[in-house]
């Protein structure tokens, strides 16, 4: 019963990363680069005496404005009655749900009268034969003392 097993297993084998070499690097030589043109050097002096040196710098002109074509008047007016049609007909549809959920609550407001209402009446029907003072009319005596069924 208690025989050894044996298990067969592979060969281990133990894969060495190989190092990568770096590439040789070399600093790309920096050639100064002349303008085509020297630019003119200002001098400016301050009201306080002291004179600021630099170049003149032409003012950035801003891109032209390209001309908008114009809209048609017909166009502004679709536009228009189509967002107010839009605009009445999500009044009326807030309109509509709106008497929808007033009527609901009318109606809820009815049943809640006509429960309290009833409840009202169970009590004073349940109250009234407790005591002597009501209109109580037992029927089964009622029925006998008319016939002259009573000893």
């Amino acid at each position: 019963m208690n025989e050894p097993t044996t298990h067969h297993t592979a060969p281990l084998v133990v894969h060495h990363p190989t190092p990568i070499t770096p590439a040789a690097v070399t600093a790309a030589p920096v050639v100064p680069v002349q303008p085509g043109t020297i630019p003119a050097v200002a001098s400016v002096v301050l009201p306080d005496g002291r004179v600021v040196t630099g170049y003149a710098v032409a003012p950035a002109q801003p891109e032209p404005v390209t001309a908008k074509p114009a809209v048609s008047r017909t166009a502004v007016n679709v536009a228009l009655g189509g967002v107010g049609f839009l605009a009445v007909c999500g009044g009326l549809l807030l309109l509509t749900s709106f008497i929808a959920a007033l009527t609901a609550f009318i109606g809820q407001l009815i049943i809640l009268a006509a429960v309290i209402f009833g409840g009202w009446i169970a009590v004073q029907v349940l109250t009234a034969s407790g005591h002597q003072g009501g209109t109580t009319v037992n029927i089964r005596k009622a029925v006998i003392k008319r016939n002259n069924f009573y000893g």
